[in-house]
């Protein structure tokens, strides 16, 4: 069972929608009960990385997610902000991150040459620099749909696939069983209903 975090941030019905064409068991998780019925869970985000934190520890989940990601170790994916607050902070805001990655979160640099509008936004191609259980049946060098302005940045240790904008961005992360994808696969056709498909058969806790 998929336990989709709604703590009022993300697109969640979208992932609903694309799970249950998949056929795949999936919850809306706003409260511990349904949140502990999780084999895998997805952790969705739009917004600010404090709003995001401060949606996320009003929501009375935070101790369980803990409990369910670091100590009975099942999958987690975080996407976009919800990607971005797995780590310990974020130059976006003053909020102390999940701290499930020993990472920050940076803002993307101009040089004095070349000035890329932000947000980052629209359709961009990523390289796979690691193997992932998420890339099975993935394009060699998938395109993906982004909307953001804040990054891992590149030389993350954990980073599987990297995108470049003004600047080269660690894109996909794994550490063990902790996911994060900073695009959006809910808005990325056939790849992104792919990788979501990927992470619910392909992992394992």
């Amino acid at each position: 069972m998929i336990a989709i975090v709604d703590y009022g941030l993300g697109n969640i019905r979208a992932f609903a929608n694309i799970y249950k064409r998949l056929g795949i068991p999936y919850v809306l998780a706003s409260d511990v009960d349904s949140l502990k019925q999780a084999t895998h869970i997805i952790l969705p985000g739009v917004g600010s990385f404090d709003y995001a934190m401060k949606k996320l520890n009003d929501s009375g989940l935070r101790d369980t997610l803990d409990e369910l990601v670091l100590n009975q170790k099942l999958p987690v994916l975080g996407i976009c902000v919800g990607m971005q607050v797995m780590a310990n902070a974020s130059e976006e805001g003053r909020s102390n991150g999940l701290g499930w990655l020993d990472t920050q979160v940076v803002k993307f640099g101009h040089s004095d040459t070349n000035f890329f509008p932000l947000p980052h936004m629209g359709w961009n191609s990523l390289e796979l620099v690691g193997d992932c259980p998420l890339f099975e049946g993935i394009d060699p060098k998938p395109s993906f749909y982004f909307l953001h302005s804040y990054h891992f940045k590149a030389d993350f240790p954990h980073a599987v696939a990297l995108a470049s904008y003004s600047n080269e961005i660690a894109c996909i992360v794994q550490k063990d069983n902790i996911y994060g994808i900073q695009c959006h696969p809910e808005k990325s056709h056939q790849n992104g209903v792919t990788l979501l498909k990927n992470f619910y058969e392909a992992t394992n806790a």
